[in-house]
C-alpha cells in the first residue's frame, strides 16, 4: 500500500465509533461478495439470431458446479446482519425515548433513495428498449435481470415492521424464537411437496417471508447479547445434518439457487434446504467471530470492509446492471466473446466467465462512484464520511461520518 492509502485505512480506522460491531460489517461483506460473485456465475447470456438474447443457467449443462451455491448463496447471512442492525437499532432508538412507529420510518428512509433511483433509471432503460430496434426477448431478459435485486429489499420492509414483534418474541425465547418460524417453513414445504403439490403459489409464497425470518430472528438475538459463540457448533451441526436429509432422504433439488427446468426450486420460493443453509453459515460465522474480529483491527482490512458496507444497498441493486453493461459492450465490439456470450456448455466457459469478474466489478465500481451518494441521502451523511478527501486529512474526520449503519 502507499503511504497515502496507510494514511487513509488509519484515519478510516480512528474515525469508526469503538462501539462498533466491525465483525457484523465483515460478515455483511463476505455476504455481498457471496451473491454478487454467485449471481456472476450462474447467469449466461444466450444471443438467439430470431428473437435476442436468452438467460441460461450453467447449472444446467454441468450439473457438477452445484456445490459452488452451498458456498456463494449466502442471502441467510445478508437477513442474520440485517435482524442484527435492525435490533440493535430499535433498541437504541427506544433508549433515547423516541416511537417505534418513528424507528420503522428512519429505516425506511434509509432504503428508498438508492431503490427510488435505481427504479428510475430502471424505467428509462426499459423505456428506451421498448421503442428501439432492440428484439422483444432481449428487452425482456435486460428487464428482468435489472430488477432481480429488488426482491430482497421487498422482503425486508416486510420483516422491519416485525422487528418489535421478534424483540419480544427473543427477549422470552431467546434464540429458541427462531424456531416458530422454522416449524412455519416446515409445515408449508411438507404440504406443498407432500400433501397438496398443487398448493396455490401465493400460499407457498408464505415461505419467503418465514424463511428469511429465522436468520433474522438470530441476528436480533445477537443484537441482544444472545447467541454467543457457544452456538456456533450446533447451528452449523444440525444444518449440515438437516440440509443432508433434506436432499439424500427427502429429494430436495441439491442446488441453493434455481436451475431453469427442475420441478423444484429452493429460492423461489425459499425452502427448508435454504434455511439449513443458513444456519450453517451462521454458526461457521460464529465460530469464526474472533478472527474476524483480529482482521477487522487492521486498518487495511477494515477500509475495504467499511467501504463495501458504506453503499451496501447501491453494491446489491447494481452488480447484475454490471454485468449487462459488459455483455452489451463485448457482444458489440467482439461477437460472442466466450464466457460473456453464448451457452455455458462446459469447463471452457467458466474459466472464460471467471476472467470476466474482474470487468465486471470495474464497472460495478463505477456504478457505486456514481450512485453512492444518493444512498448515504437516507442516512443524512451526505455521502462524505468515507471520501477520500475526508479520510486523508484533506478534511476532519469526524467522529459520525461512520457511524449508524449497525443502529
Amino acid at each position: 500500500m502507499t503511504a497515502t492509502e496507510i494514511s487513509w485505512s488509519r484515519r478510516l480506522a480512528e474515525a469508526t465509533p469503538a462501539g462498533r460491531d466491525r465483525t457484523v460489517d465483515a460478515v455483511r461483506a463476505l455476504a455481498m461478495a457471496g451473491v454478487v460473485v454467485g449471481h456472476w456465475m450462474v447467469t449466461a447470456l444466450v444471443a438467439h439470431p430470431d428473437d435476442g438474447w436468452h438467460q441460461r443457467s450453467p447449472l444446467s449443462s454441468m450439473p457438477w458446479l452445484v456445490p459452488m451455491t452451498w458456498f456463494l448463496q449466502t442471502l441467510g447471512l445478508f437477513f442474520f446482519v440485517s435482524g442484527y442492525s435492525a435490533g440493535r437499532g430499535l433498541s437504541r432508538w427506544r433508549g433515547r425515548g423516541r416511537s417505534t412507529a418513528s424507528w420503522l420510518v428512519s429505516r425506511l428512509r434509509r432504503l428508498l433513495p438508492p431503490v427510488v433511483m435505481f427504479l428510475g433509471v430502471w424505467v428509462m432503460v426499459r423505456t428506451s428498449l421498448s421503442g428501439s430496434p432492440v428484439e422483444p426477448w432481449t428487452a425482456h431478459t435486460v428487464s428482468n435481470l435489472m430488477v432481480s435485486p429488488l426482491w430482497f429489499v421487498g422482503v425486508l420492509v416486510l420483516l422491519l415492521p416485525l422487528t418489535p414483534l421478534v424483540v419480544a418474541a427473543e427477549r422470552r425465547f431467546g434464540a429458541a424464537a427462531a424456531l416458530g418460524p422454522l416449524a412455519a417453513v416446515a409445515v408449508v414445504d411438507l404440504v406443498r411437496f407432500e400433501l397438496w403439490p398443487g398448493l396455490p403459489g401465493e400460499v407457498a409464497y408464505l415461505n419467503a417471508v418465514t424463511a428469511w425470518l429465522v436468520p433474522y430472528v438470530l441476528g436480533v438475538s445477537l443484537s441482544r447479547g444472545g447467541l454467543d459463540r457457544r452456538w456456533g457448533s450446533p447451528l452449523a451441526l444440525v444444518g449440515v445434518l438437516a440440509g443432508a436429509f433434506l436432499i439424500l432422504v427427502a429429494d430436495y433439488p441439491a442446488s441453493m439457487v434455481g436451475v431453469p427446468g427442475d420441478d423444484r426450486s429452493n429460492l423461489a420460493p425459499p425452502s427448508l434446504l435454504v434455511v439449513a443453509l443458513a444456519l450453517v453459515q451462521i454458526g461457521v460465522a460464529r465460530l469464526a467471530w474472533e478472527r474476524l474480529a483480529g482482521l477487522m483491527r487492521r486498518p487495511g482490512w477494515w477500509a475495504i470492509v467499511a467501504l463495501l458496507n458504506l453503499s451496501a444497498m447501491t453494491v446489491f441493486l447494481w452488480h447484475q446492471s454490471a454485468l449487462l453493461v459488459v455483455s452489451a459492450a463485448g457482444h458489440l465490439v467482439l461477437g460472442e466473446p466466450a464466457g460473456l456470450i453464448g451457452a455455458p456448455d462446459g469447463p471452457a466457459w467458466v474459466t472464460a466467465r471467471l476472467l470476466w469478474l474482474p470487468v465486471f466489478a470495474v464497472v460495478l465500481a463505477l456504478f457505486w462512484l456514481i450512485f453512492r451518494r444518493v444512498e448515504a441521502l437516507g442516512t443524512g451523511a451526505s455521502g462524505r464520511g468515507l471520501s477520500p478527501e475526508r479520510a486523508t486529512g484533506k478534511c476532519p474526520p469526524r467522529g459520525d461520518d461512520y457511524g449508524g449503519r449497525n443502529s
